[in-house]
């Protein structure tokens, strides 16, 4: 096997099968960062007052509402903190939103409790039919790729727009953020969730029944039809702030009892089983290494402690049977079934019909207009 390179500045290596590196070893991660991302990140004076001016429109649009906005609340951080942040600093009244799509773990669902309860909002949540829910997992993990979080992600999308079209909210809050998510993931680890061609073609393949109880959404439906044609927006309120995950996690600590989990995205159990230990052990994709790249880039992490961080593996090797076990059980299948889709053949995206020269094309579009930041892939 060839030997793994490593940028000289992050930690993302060759596992991302395209990265490519400069003279000085700084791959194109840092770069599209340094060159195309922080010149337009404003979390001083500048990105509070457009903020503000965000925040006045919404209250605008939710004048004579039960609320102002949606917000999708997953308990994990960076959503949380938002939440905090919306309704204490800004005095907004948002429509707290959670789809539980099975899986939630019991330290997640008592960080959304608390924070509710604290906060005297009311939390509104919808429930993806499980049956429904594992065939569909189920078949992705029949398909042999990567991204077997696919329906659980893609419940969390078509639900909260579907909600947001039927009850013509006009605005959406999102907890994406460049201060811990300034790097992205590849898309050979962790694809688009909302391409309907690879969704339906494993559907056809390896579905067991119709799914009519699950949310389905297009790309056209949230990114094109609703907000050009409905007017709904999603703003990144994070973005326009100074952000961090210690002053995240001490700020939720201390004002809620809010816990933390071991890793970003672990409040949710598969998500934690997924990117734990399925993909760097199936595929080599260590997601970590996206997350502690971005903490690099943004002054929150050493490079040096990322390697020695990535020297542990995300799993407990002591508690990954249980963790099979649990998994296997909850799909109703058996832990020898689960284990055989993990020695299966590594299949891609790319073997089954797929929209990418569409996302691509798009994105271009997008960015060509100044609506999207620069992104390589």
């Amino acid at each position: 096997m060839p030997e793994m390179i490593v940028c000289t500045n992050c930690v993302m290596d060759t596992t991302d099968s395209a990265i490519t590196f400069d003279e000085c070893g700084v791959c194109d991660h840092c770069r599209d960062f340094q060159e195309n991302v922080s010149p337009n990140w404003h979390t001083d004076e500048r990105g509070r007052a457009e903020l503000s001016a965000i925040i006045d429109q919404v209250r605008k649009a939710g004048k004579g509402h039960d609320f102002d906005c949606l917000l999708g609340l997953s308990g994990g951080l960076d959503s949380s903190f938002m939440l905090h942040c919306l309704v204490k600093d800004f005095g907004l009244r948002p429509l707290v939103f959670h789809v539980d799509g099975g899986w939630n773990s019991d330290l997640a669902v008592n960080n959304i409790q608390m924070l509710v309860e604290k906060l005297g909002l009311d939390l509104f949540t919808e429930v993806i039919d499980w049956e429904d829910m594992r065939d569909f997992q189920l078949a992705f993990f029949k398909s042999g790729i990567s991204q077997i979080d696919i329906p659980q992600d893609h419940a969390f999308i078509a639900t909260l727009y579907k909600f947001a079209n039927r009850y013509n909210v006009k605005y959406i809050m999102n907890g994406g953020n460049i201060a811990t998510e300034g790097v992205r993931n590849p898309l050979e680890w962790l694809y688009y969730g909302t391409d309907m061609w690879l969704i339906n073609d494993i559907r056809k393949r390896f579905c067991t029944r119709p799914l009519t109880h699950y949310p389905f959404s297009s790309v056209l439906f949230h990114k094109f039809y609703l907000r050009y044609l409905r007017g709904v927006q999603v703003v990144r309120p994070l973005n326009y702030m100074p952000y961090s995950k210690d002053l995240a996690i001490n700020t939720l600590r201390n004002e809620y009892g809010w816990r933390a989990y071991p890793q970003k995205h672990f409040e949710s159990r598969f998500t934690k089983f997924f990117e734990g230990y399925w993909l760097p052990t199936r595929f080599g994709y260590d997601t970590r290494k996206v997350q502690f790249s971005s903490l690099i880039l943004t002054g929150q992490m050493t490079r040096n402690e990322a390697l020695e961080k990535l020297k542990v593996p995300a799993y407990d090797p002591s508690t990954i049977d249980d963790e099979f076990a649990y998994i296997a059980k909850k799909l109703g299948i058996s832990v020898e079934e689960l284990r055989r889709y993990h020695t299966m053949p590594l299949k891609s995206y790319k073997d089954y019909r797929n929209q990418e020269a569409l996302f691509r094309m798009g994105a271009k579009v997008l960015r060509a207009v100044g609506i999207e930041r620069s992104i390589k892939r």
